[in-house]
């Protein structure tokens, strides 16, 4: 059996999480008690009527998840069942919008007469920061699209199954648009000269050989590189040994254009040719692609 559990902030999309993972085979329990988790899983392991892919959610609608979270998840592993957390977390703005549009009240308004949207927003992120603190994966869908969320999932579970070691998922953004929830290490790369002002660099991009060379053309450039490589190949390993299931490296620069994306694509490049399961995002390139055409 495989168990993939559902968590995450209320209104930031955790029933269509479900959704597609049932459409991808899971059989998938909706609002589980935290403390029936280990219990049911056992029996619907050894019922062969049922799928051996389980999706369940847990969140604050079970009052004792920040207590029983940990004591069921232990079980559930000593049971030799493989698990993976997905928390799933968003802006509280676009939350509020979502239940203004929606109509609903938050889970604790009901449970425990919280006085507003607000207060019931914080009093979650503070039951949940444990539960957060320790999932294997983090997807903000403050402003993911319906179609950007399945996909999201949809490679979560490729390569959760795909054999190939810890997948390391290797990512650029623009600080200007925030730092990525789901990035687990952060490289600031805006101490290097910025090819943006440079002219016939400006709409191209850190996937482009010209601007590449520009970016690592000073031995400083070079130097920073270096120095990250290092510590990524000594502490990888580390993140596998402790049964890490996914590693998101992310650089940032200004907008996400040229440096950030330099070194994401050259480090993804790397490591690849090592023969590691490394991926490549670049979130801010269309974003930048845009506003430099309305310039």
């Amino acid at each position: 059996m495989k168990l993939f559990i559902v968590t995450g902030m209320s209104g930031a999309g955790k029933s269509k999480a479900v959704d597609y993972l049932e459409d991808l085979g899971y059989y998938c329990l909706d609002n589980l008690p935290v403390k029936l988790l280990s219990s049911v899983v056992g029996w619907m392991e050894n019922n062969k009527d049922f799928s051996q892919k389980v999706a369940v959610t847990l969140d604050i609608r079970s009052r004792d998840i920040s207590d029983s979270f940990f004591t069921a998840l232990e079980a559930v592993k000593k049971g030799g069942v493989p698990v993976r957390v997905l928390f799933l977390d968003c802006e509280d703005t676009v939350l509020i919008k979502r239940y203004k549009e929606s109509r609903r009240l938050h889970p604790l308004m009901n449970l425990e007469n919280q006085t507003d949207i607000s207060s019931a927003l914080r009093e979650e992120r503070r039951v949940l920061a444990s539960v957060r603190e320790s999932a294997d994966y983090i997807i903000d869908t403050s402003a993911l699209a319906t179609a950007a969320l399945r996909k999201k999932i949809v490679e979560l579970v490729e390569t959760d199954t795909d054999g190939g070691g810890m997948p390391v998922h290797f990512l650029s953004f623009g600080y200007k648009y925030g730092i990525p929830a789901e990035a687990d290490l952060v490289f600031d790369v805006r101490c290097l000269p910025n090819p943006f002002y440079e002219e016939g660099l400006r709409t191209l991009t850190g996937l482009d050989r010209p601007v590449r060379e520009f970016v690592f053309s000073t031995k400083e450039a070079e130097g920073l590189y270096q120095r990250i490589r290092e510590v990524l190949e000594f502490s990888v390993p580390l993140y596998e040994k402790e049964g890490k299931a996914r590693l998101v490296v992310a650089f940032g620069c200004t907008g996400g254009q040229h440096r950030s994306t330099a070194f994401a694509c050259r480090m993804q490049q790397e490591f690849e040719k090592k023969g590691k399961n490394a991926k490549l995002t670049c979130r801010d390139m269309s974003i930048n692609r845009e506003e430099v055409k309305n310039r």
